[in-house]
């Protein structure tokens, strides 16, 4: 992310989302309507969830007690302590003839008195999230990242082990905030024959599911959308190979290979 965390917090302030902090961890008040869907129920549905940064790199939604179908949750007895939100109960989620154990934790004496009278639902454990009447995958989008993806003239290309594996001057640039601009690249200006299928399958909330493809030992370096989620459509078929893992080419300048969490 590119605002600092002072930042974000004065600019949460502003717009009135109700900030709270601890430690690595940040609250803030959200806006949109969240259901959470389990064995074919609702069980859950507000207007005033929680946005929970547990770590720097996405929100999680905690959700008002209220809004929690709890004829549903039975306490399983375990708890899980965590420095900043103190000491967490587990419960288990059952509807019909389904169970998420331990899906459900709560901090009821937490340090952090916005949490008290509210409820993590464990993100993967659920069959369905949506944010209004869209459905979300992954994880809570972030308020704080915006995806623009632009056309441009510029000459890109790509090379692996000193084999040119991409070139073209008709590339997307995608910026998304706190990560590095990645090059998508049509796929007539790829090399092809050089791309071996891969069975791994990621999920980004803000563009969608990927395949992707391996180059020789070097695992996994190249995805594409097929179809991507609505605000990414400009990238839909388009492939992008792991810049941190390849060397890139923009204008005939060589670009410094991020460090990133995805290296």
């Amino acid at each position: 992310m590119t605002e600092s965390e002072p930042g974000r917090a004065d600019r949460a302030a502003r717009l009135g989302t109700g900030t709270e902090s601890r430690g690595r961890v940040r609250i803030e008040t959200g806006g949109k309507r969240v259901r959470a869907y389990f064995g074919g129920v609702v069980v859950a549905d507000t207007t005033a969830p929680l946005l929970v940064w547990e770590v720097p790199y996405y929100p999680t939604y905690y959700l008002p007690r209220a809004d929690v179908r709890t004829d549903l949750i039975t306490p399983s007895g375990r708890t899980s302590r965590s420095p900043s939100r103190g000491e967490g109960q587990l419960s288990t989620l059952r509807a019909g003839d389904r169970e998420a154990v331990d899906a459900v934790t709560e901090y009821p004496d937490s340090p952090l008195e916005q949490l008290r009278d509210h409820l993590r639902l464990e993100w993967s454990a659920l069959d369905a999230w949506f944010e209004e009447d869209e459905e979300v995958y992954t994880h809570p989008r972030s308020p704080y990242v915006r995806l623009d993806i632009l056309p441009s003239s510029r000459r890109v290309w790509v090379e692996l082990d000193g084999v040119t594996v991409a070139d073209t001057r008709s590339p997307h640039l995608l910026f998304e905030t706190g990560l590095p601009t990645r090059y998508y690249l049509p796929k007539t200006d790829v090399r092809l024959d050089l791309l071996e299928p891969s069975d791994t399958v990621t999920h980004c909330p803000y563009k969608g599911t990927t395949e992707y493809w391996s180059v020789g030992e070097h695992t996994d370096i190249a995805w594409s959308y097929r179809t991507p989620l609505p605000e990414s459509e400009r990238i839909a078929g388009l492939v992008a190979f792991a810049d941190e893992r390849v060397d890139v080419y923009v204008d005939e300048v060589l670009q410094e290979r991020p460090r990133t969490k995805f290296a």
